[in-house]
């Protein structure tokens, strides 16, 4: 073959490799949106031959109509409140020029919580439920893959309390608390706190779990060179033992908060805690002409926050595991 021939060759064998790359660049691209395209147009469709107690069942269009009006009414909301906030200064700008020495009061806007508020409690309570049950979890799991007689001896609470569902779980949990947690001048709500440990008590376990296994099943290469290396227990821990687990335990971790977010909203309903799920629920029991549609935008958001925040974790998981290969998608 000829060195032109070669050339020729080459940049062919070139320009099919781009064009098979352009080719899986525009199907990653064009699949998902075909397919989300063909879920709104069944959605729409569907949703014309369903009449409820409460009128059609929302389609896109209703959706995003109310969509708009949670939005615009979040930013009255917020409105107000500055109103109020400015009004409350000028007052005590004008009784401290009277009286030097009159201390201001300052009182927190109480208007209703928006959407959007109500979207921030959910997220700040399952993320305190969250890392109460990592900083349980995660030890306890390592001690579990450490120890042959501690996973025997732990392991069948596991299995006992893994399955129970977070309804069973609210009812003792708002008693303990209501009995616990007393205080004239409370920092957080009782309705925050439980449903904050409920959270807890049902993403525990998938962390605790992959936990124990990821550390049970570290590579003996690596047990053994720590023998010989004669690492202390807690450089064998931190050198040995976490890195080689890691990405089990963030399997563990993604699972977890993927259940704490979904355990929330059922919390929050029953607890009353000012969230996601106290928003459907208040909608539901309102019964308007709008309630469904609103109740719609809850459920997308709701879908769409779980997906960003197992997201979160993907990305915390490449940032912190040394093995790339081993961080599923």
């Amino acid at each position: 073959m000829s060195k032109s021939a070669s050339i020729v060759t080459f940049i062919g064998s070139k320009e099919s490799s781009m064009g098979k790359t352009l080719l899986s660049h525009l199907q990653a691209l064009l699949l998902p949106v075909i397919g989300l395209l063909l879920f709104l147009a069944v959605w729409n469709g569907v949703a014309k031959t369903i009449d409820t107690s409460l009128g059609q069942f929302p389609g896109p269009a209703q959706v995003w109509e109310q969509t708009l009006t949670l939005v615009s009414e979040h930013s009255a909301q917020r409105e107000k409140a500055d109103a109020f906030y400015a009004r409350q200064e000028e007052r005590n700008a004008a009784r401290v020029a009277k009286d030097p020495t009159y201390e201001p009061k300052i009182r927190e806007f109480t208007g209703a919580p928006t959407f959007f508020d109500q979207i921030w409690t959910s997220l700040y309570t399952v993320m305190i439920g969250f890392l109460i049950a990592s900083l349980i979890a995660v030890p306890v799991g390592i001690v579990c893959g450490l120890s042959k007689s501690a996973y025997t001896a732990i392991n069948p609470l596991i299995q006992l309390f893994k399955p129970v569902s977070p309804l069973a779980w609210l009812p003792l949990v708002t008693m303990v608390v209501s009995a616990l947690y007393v205080s004239d001048d409370p920092m957080f709500s009782k309705s925050f706190v439980t449903s904050a440990f409920t959270v807890s008590l049902c993403c525990l376990w998938p962390t605790l779990i992959n936990t124990a296994v990821g550390v049970s099943n570290i590579d003996k290469d690596l047990v053994n060179v720590s023998r010989v290396l004669r690492l202390k227990p807690l450089t064998h821990l931190s050198k040995i033992v976490l890195p080689a687990s890691i990405p089990m335990i963030f399997t563990g971790l993604r699972l977890s908060l993927g259940i704490g977010w979904m355990v929330l909203i059922a919390a929050e309903m029953l607890a009353q805690n000012p969230g996601l799920g106290k928003f459907v629920w208040d909608e539901f029991q309102n019964g308007s002409s709008d309630s469904l549609a609103r109740i719609m935008v809850a459920v997308l958001t709701i879908g769409a926050i779980g997906f960003v925040l197992d997201r979160i974790m993907l990305m915390l998981q490449r940032m912190v595991s040394w093995d790339k290969n081993s961080v599923l998608r």
